[in-house]
């Protein structure tokens, strides 16, 4: 085997890329007449078996400025394939009126890959989910008479055949298909079915029959899947979907070949969640098991989560998207989730002849232990995956006369049925931490001005009912925002005689949050959960002699993105009452309602330069409800990716230089009492070097003054490696089908790599013995040896790269001690050279 590229060698690599952008090598993967086909065992290229390790990156949730990188990074870090679904209603906002530009330029993405000599899978759907407004399906479909969304229903299935023949074309048009020379190998019709197919009896079988027969009709050349099934009609092939699809997924066409469309790299995120972790360990862990068992494609949802900009985000779903996935939120890789994966994918390639077309044969070993083996004897090449599927149990196990050690829950790969080459518990790279630093650039002129938004009355509005009309409806998914205003007369008698005693409104909504006024005056907030599906708004408030008039923001974070019945869902204010008058409750159901439905901000698009020299604007103060805010700021310096922290604030939107870059909800805490996210990502694609305008919209209260805009780093980098762990990569190669070490030294070792122009210039933490914790949180053990940090300081201080045996006679450990797991934990510091670490 080629001997895996060093991290620093990697990192040059990537350097020139980016700085040559037009140095790709030419496209050499398909030609005109290239046949994609696939047998029971894998997808195949002209007849050729192929492994595909694919990462999903969503073209509009980064701007093109960052496409290149990101797919460049995917392929270093052993990718040989891109997904995406496309977006239906970014594409097709209204009937007949398409739009593929900006950051919706499917084209331009797919030649990215194409440049990047990587295949793609684009799944049409058109239903997405992926957390995304409305499952990607547009507004407008709700306003077709007698329409059931993805079912067998004539008006669905006319629109649904008329996007994908559309998308089809224009893909055509473009030469994307593999069979045109293009890089697309497979694409997906529908999106997980079988969530809804037991509602939709046997009307659901005709549509999934349908739709399979529409997308093989499109001749697109190449194989058609369904995703999250375990059979799929005709030739189409169905996928799993799920965080471990070796052991819960039952393929059962034995003819078609075991691939998975979405292996979850974390848990996306709504607010008012806790952080969702997945280890690097355990996906590699569950990759091994669908591969062991004769899987041959995974595509990681999401490699690069991205941004959901604007309002393009699900129901609560947080702006920033699977941040913890192996590229986070800012295109920055995770260690050790980048790198540990990255091993894998070179480790299972090096040995694809065996794995494809070897025999495969099945052996227990013991309780939990299990190996499955892919045998050429003809080649001289064999390949196992060793398993211990117990749960916090390490073992050790005989294997053809051979004792191995394997970690619980993990996958030894056997590389000629004897050495181990690979554990999916034991990792070798570094683990990175991120920073947010508040540059000198953003902090001058830190002075806001503020224009509040007018609350209407009910005999203003033009749209008039008698009972409170449902929110979608009104808004036509163009606005978050529908106030809902009423009035009333109360007389002396009806008012309580006591002041300590006020007047109760209670209202039920199954919009998603809501704001309330009572003359004028803020009364509260209220809100649901991506759980509580209606909420009710209880507020105290102040009432008086004569006309009353009541206000009521309400706000929808995103349409629901699933379900059978989307074409159903309401929202919007669903009863109301004011309790706590001495005349008793009075019911304001069928008062008479008022309704208008945007911000005046937003129709006169305040956030721009053109459309906020309509206002008038003022200084700024603080703790104001429905209030713009806006002030400029110059580009910070440098190429680290730029936020803003919103930690001051509560809930809104925030625009810079017109584009939204999403809501922010800082108010709704997790059960820990945090924000689920603070910081929202302004891409540096939206940037101009001075004069940059950002434009906030406040709906409940907040102080403007504590924005920062901030830079963002992995600064802070570890190891955590076992002096057991197996030899590493690149101390070996496969000749022969045998094992040849290829490194003098083949112990094991921990590299520590800063990022470009930086030198470690600080010894946060070492330990060797059996140490804890995760990067940035390590604690000693009971085996901790004091030597750790002097070694470490000696060894790496003043470098770029730093280099660490990892043997405990180095540290002065006691390798006796009951409790060691022979373990070097250590955290440095990267700081611009001549720079204090901070």
């Amino acid at each position: 085997m080629a001997a895996r590229v060093a991290a620093a060698v990697a990192a040059a690599l990537l350097a020139a890329a980016l700085l040559l952008p037009g140095a790709a090598a030419e496209w050499s993967l398909t030609k005109k007449g290239t046949v994609v086909s696939y047998d029971e065992r894998s997808l195949m290229i002209d007849g050729k078996r192929d492994l595909f390790f694919s990462g999903a990156i969503h073209y509009p949730r980064s701007p093109p400025e960052m496409w290149d990188k990101l797919v460049k990074l995917a392929k270093l870090g052993g990718l040989n394939t891109i997904e995406t679904y496309v977006f239906w209603n970014g594409h097709e906002p209204e009937p007949g009126k398409y739009y593929f530009e900006g950051r919706f330029d499917l084209i331009r993405f797919l030649n990215v890959i194409k440049d990047n000599d990587m295949y793609a899978i684009v799944r049409i759907g058109p239903f997405i989910q992926a957390e995304w407004n409305h499952g990607g399906l547009p507004y407008w479909l709700r306003e077709i008479g007698h329409i059931i969304f993805r079912a067998n229903n004539e008006p669905f299935k006319r629109e649904m055949e008329k996007f994908v023949r559309f998308i089809v074309q224009k893909l055509k048009d473009a030469e994307m298909f593999a069979p045109q020379g293009g890089p697309i190998i497979l694409s997906q019709i529908e999106n997980e079915y079988g969530n809804i197919k037991k509602d939709r009896k046997v009307e659901g079988d005709k549509y999934l029959e349908w739709a399979a027969e529409m997308a093989i009709s499109t001749g697109i050349g190449v194989p058609w899947v369904m995703c999250k099934q375990s059979i799929a009609p005709g030739e189409v092939i169905p996928t799993c979907n799920g965080r471990h699809c070796g052991d819960t997924w039952t393929l059962l066409d034995k003819n078609k070949p075991r691939l998975w469309t979405e292996n979850w790299t974390a848990q996306f995120r709504t607010f008012g969640d806790q952080l969702a972790q997945r280890s690097a360990e355990d996906i590699a862990y569950a990759v091994l098991r669908f591969f062991a068992k004769g899987g041959t494609l995974v595509n990681y949802y999401m490699y690069h989560g991205g941004t959901n900009f604007g309002r393009t985000g699900a129901s609560y779903v947080l702006t920033g998207y699977y941040d913890e996935a192996p590229m986070d939120e800012y295109g920055m890789c995770k260690e050790p989730k980048f790198g540990h994966l990255r091993d894998l994918h070179n480790v299972i390639k090096s040995y694809h002849k065996a794995f494809l077309w070897g025999k495969p044969s099945f052996e227990i070993l013991g309780h939990g232990y299990e190996v499955h083996n892919y045998e050429l004897p003809e080649d001289k090449l064999c390949l196992s995956f060793l398993s211990n599927n117990n749960t916090g149990e390490d073992g050790t196990v005989v294997f053809r006369g051979e004792k191995f050690y394997v970690p619980s829950r993990s996958v030894s790969i056997l590389a000629d049925c004897k050495t181990v080459v690979y554990n999916t518990k034991r990792v070798f790279v570094q683990h990175s931490e991120r920073s947010f630093h508040t540059s000198d650039e953003t902090s001058k002129n830190n002075v806001w001005e503020m224009y509040s938004e007018a609350i209407p009355k009910f005999r203003k509005t033009k749209i008039r009912t008698k009972q409170p009309l449902e929110q979608y409806n009104q808004t036509k998914d163009t606005s978050d925002y529908l106030w809902y205003t009423t009035s009333f007369r109360l007389e002396s008698d009806d008012l309580p005689f006591r002041r300590d005693i006020r007047p109760v409104i209670q209202i039920k909504s199954t919009a998603h949050a809501m704001i309330g006024f009572a003359n004028d005056a803020f009364v509260g907030t209220g809100r649901g959960s991506k759980r509580e599906k209606s909420f009710v708004f209880e507020k105290p408030m102040d009432l008086r002699i004569g006309v009353n008039h009541i206000a009521m923001l309400s706000s929808s974070m995103g349409m629901k993105d699933s379900g059978g019945e989307l074409v159903e869902v309401k929202g919007g204010i669903q009863d109301c009452v004011v309790q706590g008058l001495n005349t008793g409750t009075l019911d304001l159901q069928g008062n008479g309602w008022g309704h208008k439905a945007r911000l005046e901000g937003e129709d006169k698009e305040i956030y721009t330069e053109k459309g906020m020299a309509k206002f008038q604007w003022k200084p700024a103060e603080n703790d104001l409800p429905i209030t713009w805010y806006k002030r400029y700021f110059d580009e910070p310096e440098g190429d680290d990716p730029v936020v803003v922290d919103m930690s001051s604030m509560s809930k809104g939107m925030i625009y810079v230089n017109g584009e939204g870059i999403g809501r922010y909800w800082t108010s709704f805490r997790t059960l820990a009492g945090h924000p689920s996210q603070s910081v929202y990502h302004i891409p540096r694609a939206f940037l101009k070097p001075k004069g940059n305008l950002l434009v906030i919209f406040e709906e409940e209260l907040g102080k403007p003054g504590g924005i920062l805009v901030q830079t963002v780093r992995r600064d802070d980098i570890c190891v955590f490696i076992s002096e057991h762990n197996p030899a590493q990569i690149k101390t070996w190669e496969s000749e022969g089908g045998q094992i040849k070490l290829i490194a003098e030294d083949h112990s094991t070792r921990g590299t520590l790599n800063c990022p470009p122009q930086r030198t470690i210039q600080e010894v946060v933490f070492a330990s060797f013995g059996n140490p804890e914790g995760a990067c940035g949180n390590f604690t000693a053990g009971t085996c901790h040896t004091p030597d750790a940090k002097a070694v470490v300081e000696k060894e790496c201080l003043g470098k770029e790269t730093c280099v660490l045996p990892v043997i405990h006679t180095v540290y002065g450990a006691d390798i006796n001690c009951p409790e060691t797991t022979a373990t070097l934990a250590v955290q440095v510091r990267c700081k611009v050279s001549g720079k204090k670490a901070a």
